[in-house]
């Protein structure tokens, strides 16, 4: 029988997405599964994307350019400017989703056997596209206790060697929703051009930030010229997760330019995609400001049920729409299962990523899982009920005594 790649075969499984299976055998049984696995949200795309999408006049769905159509660029440049970031239409890439624009980041910054840098717990496609890439991930762990800032500035230093090739930040956090100050990205600024490394920033949730916090984009911080490299996406912003429509932008020109042949090699991006995420840049901000306050609200809700369940430490999330809570159980895989396989409470249970998937570093995350709080109050009101029942009565609880933590 013939074998399957080496490559594939270390490429880890979905945290996010392997156990739906289990949530689908429940939903065979007539249980409620409330999805806080995965970042789906429940907010309605705006209609002015949908609206251009029904009208557009399409004798043909023709290829597009394969950097994007010059329309939408042109659109991007207008949209980065609100943000303080001044680009231009050959600074861009449009991917095929945020995925496909960090495969075009990482692939022109790093070979085979080379290393990136990467804050865990991180977003576990970081991990999955750099096995297949035969890219080595070399994690410098973040702690709960302080709400899983930046690590020190020493813990780089200490890491990098000569393989060393880029940093990888996610800011805001997927999965923490910790926000980098301006500080830490500086930090990082001094780290990078130090070391002569790229500081790739995935920035897909730069537009849900909570508490007065506001958030700065790599690029937006002088001297990065050459070497800042920015994802983003449509999918979160504007509730189009299936549009898949994301960009790589950066001014280093010799990047954009070895990028342009994996984008060419996959000849364009999605034209019907395109034209929607160019209609969506006319989003009014209205749109922006009830969403986020609809986030916050539900951001508060789930932290403050979590953080009054005995025994489970929850920090305070600034952005995005997630939380990393650790839980008093012995083993987050096992318990992500058994909700789904053994557990219901009113005909209901709840679906999490366990967080083992977002750590690289061996033996971490086993109490740990991310939360999308991308649900209504009321629904997430019902899965913060059926998770504290599960807590009470899950036989792999902890009777650990080192449970007290100050949320911050």
């Amino acid at each position: 029988m013939p074998k399957t790649s080496k490559r594939v075969n270390k490429t880890p499984a979905s945290p996010i997405r392997k156990l739906v299976p289990y949530a689908e055998a429940a939903k065979k049984r007539g249980i409620k599964v409330f999805h806080l696995n995965i970042g789906q949200p429940d907010i309605e795309t705006p209609k002015t994307g949908v609206k251009a999408l029904q009208e557009a006049d399409l004798g043909v769905i023709a290829y597009s350019h394969s950097a994007g159509m010059i329309s939408y660029r042109e659109k991007l440049t207008e949209f980065y400017k609100r943000y303080d970031v001044d680009i231009s239409t050959e600074e861009m890439i449009v991917a095929n989703g945020g995925s496909e624009a960090l495969l075009f980041a990482i692939l022109s910054c790093a070979d085979a056997g080379d290393e990136i840098i990467v804050p865990e717990p991180f977003y576990a496609n970081y991990n999955g596209f750099a096995r297949s890439l035969d890219i080595d991930i070399v994690p410098i762990t973040a702690k709960i206790e302080n709400g899983f800032a930046l690590p020190p500035i020493e813990a780089f230093e200490e890491k990098i060697t000569n393989k060393t090739k880029a940093i990888l930040i996610c800011n805001p956090s997927n999965p923490t929703g910790y926000m980098y100050s301006v500080e830490e990205l500086k930090k990082l600024k001094e780290i990078v051009q130090k070391h002569d490394l790229f500081l790739i920033a995935d920035e897909v949730y730069r537009d849900f930030c909570y508490e007065g916090e506001q958030h700065t984009s790599v690029l937006a911080i002088d001297g990065m010229e050459e070497y800042a490299v920015m994802v983003d996406s449509i999918s979160k912003r504007y509730s189009a997760c299936g549009a898949r429509m994301g960009v790589v932008v950066s001014r280093n020109k010799n990047l954009i330019s070895e990028a342009m042949k994996l984008a060419q090699a996959r000849l364009s991006p999605s034209t019907l995609a395109q034209i929607l995420g160019e209609a969506l840049i006319e989003t009014p901000q209205s749109y922006f400001t009830e969403v986020t306050k609809e986030y916050d609200n539900r951001r508060k809700t789930v932290i403050n049920r979590l953080q009054n369940m005995e025994g489970v430490i929850c920090p305070n999330p600034k952005g995005a729409f997630y939380t990393f809570v650790k839980f008093p159980i012995d083993n987050s895989d096992k318990f992500c299962q058994w909700l789904l396989e053994k557990f219901s409470y009113k005909g209901s249970t709840v679906m999490m990523a366990p967080g083992t998937g977002f750590y690289d570093t061996e033996g971490l995350g086993k109490q740990e899982a991310r939360i999308a709080y991308v649900l209504n109050t009321n629904d997430l009101n019902n899965a913060m009920d059926c998770l504290e029942e599960a807590l009470k009565v899950y036989p792999g609880r902890s009777t650990s005594k080192n449970l007290e933590f100050n949320t911050i």
